[in-house]
């Protein structure tokens, strides 16, 4: 407008276009969890407008959850320090990672499996893609963006962060199932082969007869089918 170049955006922005602005004006306000969004020239900051993000009502319960499974909570976000360790502080978040990037939460997810964690990212928008492709779990919201969701792994419907902490439990016993299953099957065909094979004749005088070994292996796959099964009465 008028040959004047006008720029949206955070504090960071007034940094980088190398203009003057007295933050204890926005402090009050980022102390109470909102966000600034700056209007400025590459001479002056003209004016800001806070947003404040409304905490969804089941997030602290998803939080504490996922603390009783012993699962560390971090926040990576693009939002001033003291907005997020507000927020943070709301729900119970252990760790918080302000003023990011795209590129900076791909960074962080990286360094946390650099020291040998294993890590679940949860987003919903363009800016998270990235970090949903490289975490262990990308877990994205039903309700966000296309690319979030073709990126991450597992998608929770309705946006639902509650989800989040039955995907876990549910994706924990289904791994414990698979082990008891393949411990079962194994047993079995350790026990059963050689005796059918006749290598305890020597010793015992008895042989398998095929009508018990085909009895014994549809019990096999009946047990490790009922095993199965169990996860749908289970409460998540």
């Amino acid at each position: 407008m008028g040959g004047v170049e006008y720029f949206v955006g955070n504090t960071k922005l007034a940094e980088d276009l190398g203009v003057a602005f007295d933050d204890s004006k926005i402090a009050p306000f980022t102390a109470q969890g909102k966000t600034p969004v700056l209007l400025a020239t590459k001479k002056e900051v003209l004016g800001f407008v806070m947003i404040g993000d409304e905490i969804k009502a089941e997030s602290k319960q998803a939080v504490a959850d996922l603390h009783k499974l012993g699962i560390k909570v971090v926040m990576l976000t693009g939002d001033d320090e003291r907005v997020a360790k507000h927020m943070a502080s709301l729900v119970g978040i252990d760790d918080i990672v302000a003023h990011v990037l795209p590129a900076d939460k791909l960074a962080k997810i990286k360094e946390l499996q650099s020291q040998g964690k294993i890590v679940a990212m949860a987003g919903d928008g363009v800016n998270d893609a990235p970090a949903l492709a490289q975490a262990d779990v990308g877990i994205a919201m039903g309700t966000g963006t296309d690319v979030a969701i073709e990126s991450a792994g597992i998608t929770l419907l309705h946006g639902d962060i509650s989800k989040l902490v039955k995907a876990i439990k549910l994706s924990k016993m289904t791994m414990r199932g698979i082990k008891q299953n393949l411990f079962w099957a194994f047993i079995y065909n350790i026990v059963g082969i050689p005796l059918a094979a006749g290598v305890f004749y020597p010793i015992f005088g008895s042989l398998l007869s095929p009508v018990f070994a085909g009895l014994a292996m549809a019990f096999s796959s009946v047990s490790v089918v009922s095993n199965s099964l169990r996860i749908k009465a289970k409460k998540l």
